[in-house]
């Protein structure tokens, strides 16, 4: 379940490392895979420790960038249809623009296949293999 200032591990090329959840959109409480969240990017991936002044350009993202992100993988158990139950070890994400097309052309990691049942299927493809 994924909440106000739950902190999650985006694995697209983008160039965020860490994002933390600042709203839920279109439910009131918790968001599970397969669902739209607001986020704050928090750390982003390559930077010096000493400054940002050499981070790449490639990166499409900064630090403190708002953006809109779907959720693939949380900690929390989820029962599918068939009663098998899947837990993953990390919470992450995929950060997509407003129209719901993915920032990164490259996604790392699992993804849940739950995403097939939302409509994500340019998520699902991108990912290397899904659980």
């Amino acid at each position: 379940m994924i909440q106000l200032k739950t902190m999650l591990n985006c694995i697209d090329n983008s160039g965020a490392a860490i994002v933390e959840c600042c709203m839920v959109v279109g439910q009131k409480r918790h968001a599970s895979i397969g669902d739209r969240i607001v986020v704050v990017v928090q750390k982003q991936r390559g930077a010096l420790a000493e400054g940002m002044a050499a981070s790449s350009s490639a990166n499409k993202v900064k630090r403190g960038d708002i953006r809109h992100a779907i959720v693939v993988r949380t900690r929390q158990k989820v029962q599918r249809r068939d009663g098998s139950v899947i837990k993953f070890d990390d919470n992450a994400c995929v950060l997509i623009n407003k129209a719901g097309d993915p920032i990164g052309s490259r996604i790392n990691g699992v993804v849940g296949s739950e995403l097939r049942k939302k409509r994500w299927s340019r998520i699902l493809s991108m990912a290397p293999m899904q659980a």
